[in-house]
This record gives structure tokens, sequence and C-alpha cells, in this order.
């Protein structure tokens, strides 16, 4: 058998000789009920309107005997009686090598204005499969981010899960884009969900840049469509990182951001009848978040080095999905609004953020030199309103006075330019520097 018509002939397994129709008797919100067709909750379906336009959909639950279905796009033009077809089939994409460089809608559709994905693509469910614990390989080596407060205080670990935490407006996806462009991972995969138009070309030409998308995919779900597209942009965003790492390649993942994940998840759960709990959200969505991060991780073909970026109301860490979100990840980065204020950026608050993988992935006299300056910039916090109002007297706290000394160098330090690029031996050179001299 030759191989074209191999190929046919294994596509023909797959394929479902019939389908199950319904007749849509209901429409609340972009919830749409039908009666039938006989699906399952995740099939996909389609919903055909009087003027022929076909809305593709996905089935998120049941009501009685009546199926509940929600469209990827617009509810517009779906009136009682619409044809309803199950296509029995979960959701899925096309992933090849080509996908590289380029910006990909939710459902895995180029949208950058060029040609299709070159070269060959297969097709991958979404819904990435769960891993044994026994297949994790431990996280054992460092992977340099580009930026010297991160690589040197809170060293991350090549498969480790890390959240960015922050306020709106405090420098979030200018630090996801200097590690984009800066990263050594073979390849990077970005997500943009829910996020405003025209910032969208923003990050991809000012914080991204020509050198940084040319090694990674991006996927976008703006604000304006619809919470299945949201998740479906991070989902799919996660099973191209599952695809390149499967091919043993260390991917950087970062996921902006998971709040507007979960957001998305408690509409289509409201819409399914589920009861809120804590601040709204269903619980689906907690079981959501921690099958998501569950994902990625240190495999043995690859690796899938996580960023996901958590939006802080009001700068509140006591939220419930706050602090959801950090129990499920292996450490966090706090950024923080009055570093933001003063300039200094990126506005990382090292007292507040910890990496819980650094101890494994970092040499001993590196892990002494981070607690050094670790112990002195608590030294300072603790005494800085004293020291302010000229209180302070020298001699007092020798810590103190240590820290006063190199105040300005480990200020220096953690401050870094979107465009400096720092080798992660040049930031480990330059910490080794200020502790030598406190």
């Amino acid at each position: 058998m030759s191989k074209l018509l191999k190929r046919y002939m294994e596509g023909l397994h797959s394929v479902q000789p019939w389908r199950w129709r319904g007749r849509v008797v209901e429409s609340v919100g972009s919830t749409i009920e039908s009666a039938g067709p006989l699906s399952s909750i995740g099939d996909c379906c389609a919903i055909e309107d009087r003027g022929g336009c076909v809305h593709l959909a996905e089935v998120i639950g049941f009501r009685g005997s009546r199926v509940l279905s929600m469209p990827l796009m617009t509810t517009d033009g779906i009136r009682f009686g619409d044809c309803v077809t199950a296509l029995g089939s979960q959701p899925s994409i096309r992933i090849g090598p080509g996908v590289t460089g380029r910006i990909l809608n939710g459902i895995g559709i180029p949208i950058d204005g060029n040609t299709a994905i070159a070269g060959p693509t297969r097709s991958i469910p979404v819904d990435g499969p769960l891993h044994s614990p026994l297949e994790r390989v431990p996280i054992q080596s460092p992977l340099s981010t580009g930026i010297r407060a991160l690589d040197g205080l809170l060293t991350v670990g090549r498969g480790q899960r890390i959240g960015i935490f922050g306020g709106s407006g405090v420098g979030k996806s200018t630090l996801i884009g200097m590690m984009t462009r800066n990263t050594e991972a073979d390849i990077t995969v970005v997500a943009l969900v829910g996020e405003r138009g025209r910032e969208v070309r923003e990050f991809v030409e000012d914080a991204l840049g020509p050198e940084g998308l040319a090694r990674s995919v991006v996927v976008v779900s703006t604000s304006d469509e619809s919470p299945l597209m949201r998740i479906r942009a991070v989902l799919t965003a996660t099973t191209i990182a599952e695809f390149f790492a499967a091919e043993g390649k260390s991917v950087l993942l970062v996921l902006d951001s998971v709040t507007r994940f979960a957001m998305a998840a408690r509409e289509v759960g409201l819409a399914a009848g589920e009861p809120p709990t804590a601040k709204g959200y269903t619980p689906s969505v907690f079981s959501r978040l921690a099958k998501l991060v569950e994902r990625a991780g240190n495999f043995r073909s690859g690796s899938i080095t996580a960023f996901y970026t958590v939006l802080m109301e009001g700068d509140d860490q006591q939220d419930p999905l706050v602090d959801a979100v950090r129990s499920l990840l292996d450490g966090h980065i706090v950024l923080s609004r009055r570093l933001a204020a003063e300039g200094c950026y990126p506005p990382i608050d090292l007292l507040d953020s910890i990496s819980r993988l650094m101890p494994a992935v970092a040499g001993k006299e590196h892990r002494a030199h981070a607690a050094l300056f670790r112990r002195m910039m608590a030294s300072y916090a603790r005494s800085e309103d004293l020291v302010r109002i000229g209180a302070y007297k020298a001699g007092a706290d020798p810590d103190l006075d240590r820290a006063l000394r190199a105040r300005s160098e480990m200020r220096d330090f953690m401050m870094q330019s979107p465009d400096e690029q720092v080798s992660f031996a040049d930031g480990l050179r330059r910490l080794a520097a200020i502790a030598g001299e406190i």
C-alpha cells in the first residue's frame, strides 16, 4: 500500500459515518439550549443558522434532557429551530515545526496575515493527556531567563512552574517580553489571553521584537472574544509547548494571564449551571487550574518551564484565586507597585518572592551569595523608616551598616533595562562581587 493511500485509510478509521442532530429551543446570553444531539461534555458541534452560516460550538453541560452548548465566536444569527450537529470529536489543533514565528488565534489558525502553517502538521487534542508523577524527571539544572535578578536571586529550574503576581500596570508584559527575548530555552510559547486589542501588536513589536518572535509562537485571544476562545487560547498554547517538549526541546511557556483564564472558566461554569463558591468562582475553575499547571514540567523527552502571570485585584495577595494558584506552583515572583512608582524596573519585591526549586538547581556558593543579599535587603527593609528620618545611628546594627554600604549596588543589581542582555554567568559574577563587598 502506498504511503498516500495508507494515510487516507488511517484517516478513514477516525471518520464518524453518521451525525447526530438536534434543534435549538432556547438561547440565554451566550448559552444555546437544544433538544439533542446525542453528545458528551466537551464535544465539538456546529450550529447552522437560516442564512447558511455555521457557528462552531462546544458542549458545556446538560439541563434535563437538553444539551447546553456555547459558540466559539458569536451567537448573532442563531434562531429557534436551527440545526445543531454533533461533530463527534474533541477540540484539537494542527501543529507542526512551521508554527514557530507565527501568531495564532485561540483555535490555532494564523492571524498574522501570512499563509497557512508551512510544512507537515498533525492534529493534536488540546486537552492533553495526564502525566503520571513517575514520568517526571527531577529538576536539577537552571534555566537562564536573561533577567539578572531572577537568575541570581530567584533561580528557575528547567521544568519549573512559577507565578508572576502583580496588579495592573506594574510591568508584567515588559518582564515577560524580556524573558522571551533573552532566555536560553530552545523555543518560547506565549499566550496573550483577554488582552486589549491594541496591546497585542504593542507586545509583539515592542516587548517581543523581531528577534524574540523568530523563536516564539504567540497565541492570542482578546477580551472581546467569547470565554471559550479565551480558554482555548490557553489550552492551545500549552498543547504547542507539549508538542515541542515531546521533540526533546527546552520550552519556555508564558501564559498572560491565568486570572483571565479563570474568569473565562467561571463564565462557562456559571452558564452550565454550576454553583458559585469563592468570590463567584465555580468549583470546576480550580480543577481546571490544577490540570493546566500539571501539564508543565520536566520530562524524559524535554521540558516545559512555565510562567503564569496572575493579576492581583487591588494588589490583594489574599484573593482566593491568587492563593489557589500560588499553592499549585513551584514559586512566585511578586511585582511591587511601590517599586514601579520609584522607577525600579523590573519591580520585583525580593522579600515577598521565592523560588522553591532554587536550592536544587543553584550551587552552594551561589546560594550563599543569594542568602546574604536577601538578608541585607531584609535588614534594610526593617529599619528603612528610621534611616529615612535620620533616627538611626551608625554602629547600632552591624547588619544594617553593611546593608547601607551596599544599598546602591544592590538596587542597581535589581534593576535592568528592557534592552539589556545579561547572561547567567555574568549575573552570578556580579552577585558574587556584591557579596564580597558586603
